[in-house]
């Protein structure tokens, strides 16, 4: 997976840190159904999963479209917000993998001067920073917080710490077939889950980047960083910004002994070095990895993830 997406935690190479001391995690206690949101029921059944765009990326097994099969299930209408996420830390005590590590990576142009002077550049990807102290609390580093930023994803959450969030929800994440099934809206085979076309009669569908990347965004689309969960029209199925805002951890592995799959893109892709916002696309990284531009959608019922 190109780490110009979301690099992984071994990105960091030999930045030394210091992290902070593991807290306990205490058991999970039921859940606030409040917390956790709508989930959409979907009855299933077969599809065209995949794609053949020759603006695809085939190395990242985009293809070929094979037909796919999912049985009933229930998704959530959006990704988990810091609202949703703060009650499950309350309720848990939950420490996230980015707060045990000390850091997390984050978009450069995010930051201010000091921040980035005392934060390490991603080698291949210099927009990226590894910011000590940056967490799903403090998405920035120090001196930000999600005050104002409730129903907004959460971010720097791993996919252990998705995990931990779904065993104390009830839930679990979807796997890479029913997220695909779920994205498309009812759609067969289109580029985006409302149709082919990025912006229909000028509006924007989702949130991504334009402009020059890394160096200009004009944030037509309302967003420099993450939106509102609900900000862009749902698609057939009702579902809120499957593609661009932030990536959606998948319970399936990439590949073979290979990290975990994400879907749907982030705010941060552009057609000009990752056009990943498309509804087949797909890519990975590391469980333990977090980055500003990762979150996650809770599923229910269904067929155990493979």
């Amino acid at each position: 997976m190109p780490s110009c997406c979301a690099p992984g935690h071994g990105d960091a190479g030999t930045l030394v840190l210091s992290p902070a001391p593991p807290r306990p995690r205490t058991a999970a206690a039921p859940a606030d159904r409040q917390a956790i949101g709508r989930l959409v029921e979907l009855p299933g059944g077969r599809f065209l999963m995949g794609t053949d765009d020759p603006d695809g990326f085939p190395a990242d097994g985009e293809g070929p479209v094979r037909e796919a099969t999912v049985g009933p299930f229930r998704i959530a209408a959006t990704t988990v917000t810091n609202a949703q996420f703060a009650a499950f830390v309350d309720t848990t005590g939950h420490v996230t993998e980015a707060e045990e590590f000390g850091f997390s990576f984050v978009f450069g142009g995010f930051l201010s001067d000091e921040v980035a002077a005392a934060s390490a550049a991603v080698a291949a990807v210099p927009w990226w920073r590894a910011v000590p102290g940056s967490s799903w609390r403090h998405p920035e580093g120090a001196g930000s917080s999600v005050t104002t930023r409730q129903d907004h994803p959460v971010v720097h959450v791993s996919w252990n710490d998705a995990q931990a969030y779904c065993a104390w929800s009830g839930t679990r994440l979807p796997t890479e077939a029913e997220w695909e099934y779920a994205a498309r809206g009812g759609l067969e085979q289109r580029r985006y889950p409302w149709g082919d076309e990025l912006t229909p009669g000028g509006r924007h569908m989702c949130n991504i980047w334009q402009g020059d990347f890394p160096a200009l965004n004009t944030a037509e689309d309302g967003w420099e960083g993450t939106a509102p969960v609900t900000s862009f029209r749902p698609n057939g199925f009702g579902l809120h910004s499957v593609v661009g805002n932030v990536w959606e951890w998948c319970s399936d592995r990439f590949a073979p002994g290979a990290g975990r799959v994400m879907r749907g893109g982030s705010y941060l892709c552009h057609d000009s070095y990752c056009n990943r916002y498309r509804v087949a696309a797909r890519s990975s990284n590391t469980p333990d990895s977090s980055t500003g531009n990762i979150g996650f959608r809770v599923a229910a019922g269904g067929a155990t993830p493979s």
